[in-house]
């Protein structure tokens, strides 16, 4: 569904994403994962062009998005769905408004058809009655939802996420977890998802692919990915106390 074939980028002299190959199969949950600075979020914006490589390409079924234009960029773009870190909610619309914006802005459908499909994706992650109050009376963990309602209000093929749980309590990321297993299951959709959180990764990924330095160092299954013996990965793991036998561990390597 999405391939990176030899992917290069440059901000300056910096040499942000080098040479990355990759291959994201329909309808599975990617997570991308690294340390600050290593091309996490970069890589993402290739996949909707919102950057450019300097070399490479980047495809999206069999149609080059790297190199798309005008209308046809548009159409491609119209396949995704894409829930930003903060949410990116217009403080001065209401919850309903706010999932309602692209239906308005590129559709042709009614109000009522608008109502009624703002209603399901509302429902769809956990937010009834909720169509009047305004983003600045949500919690952050709301607001994500709000976000994602909006993401999927247009029905998508493909959901991007950036940073889903950044700045929320663990209770509330594991519910944002659940949400993004729900999406794939449910709706179909083929998830890419930026992320520090390796708890989030180690759950909802069907694989999990490293970076570092602007390379993918390593690329597997989550029960694979935590037994890796690349340093630079151990360090992260360890980081995160995902090496410490805790419950994701136990739970998943009772017979080691």
């Amino acid at each position: 569904m999405i391939r990176f074939e030899q992917v290069t980028k440059y901000f300056g002299e910096r040499k942000v994403l080098d040479d990355v190959n990759l291959k994201i199969e329909t309808g599975e949950t990617f997570v991308i994962v690294g340390f600050s600075g290593a091309g996490k979020s970069v890589t993402l914006k290739h996949i909707i062009r919102l950057l450019t490589p300097d070399e490479g390409r980047v495809y999206i079924g069999d149609d080059i998005i790297s190199e798309a234009k005008g209308r046809s960029l548009e159409r491609m773009r119209e396949q995704f769905g894409m829930l930003f870190q903060g949410g990116a909610l217009l403080e001065w619309l209401n919850v309903g408004e706010n999932v309602a914006l692209p239906l308005r802005e590129r559709t042709d459908m009614t109000d009522a058809e608008i109502e009624k499909r703002v209603h399901e994706k509302l429902h769809l992650v956990n937010l009834e009655g909720v169509m009047d109050a305004l983003p600045s009376e949500l919690s952050g963990g709301m607001r994500k939802r709000v976000g994602l309602a909006r993401a999927i209000v247009m029905t998508p093929r493909i959901i991007l996420y950036d940073e889903p749980t950044s700045g929320l309590d663990p209770v509330t990321s594991r519910t944002i977890d659940h949400l993004i297993d729900r999406m794939r299951q449910e709706l179909k959709v083929t998830s890419i998802v930026v992320t520090h959180d390796l708890f989030s990764a180690l759950a909802i990924g069907s694989r999990i692919a490293m970076i570092s330095a602007g390379r993918i160092i390593e690329l597997a299954k989550p029960a694979d990915f935590i037994k890796s013996q690349n340093e630079v990965v151990r360090s992260f793991l360890d980081a995160q106390y995902i090496t410490k036998r805790g419950a994701w561990q136990r739970e998943n390597h009772e017979n080691d």
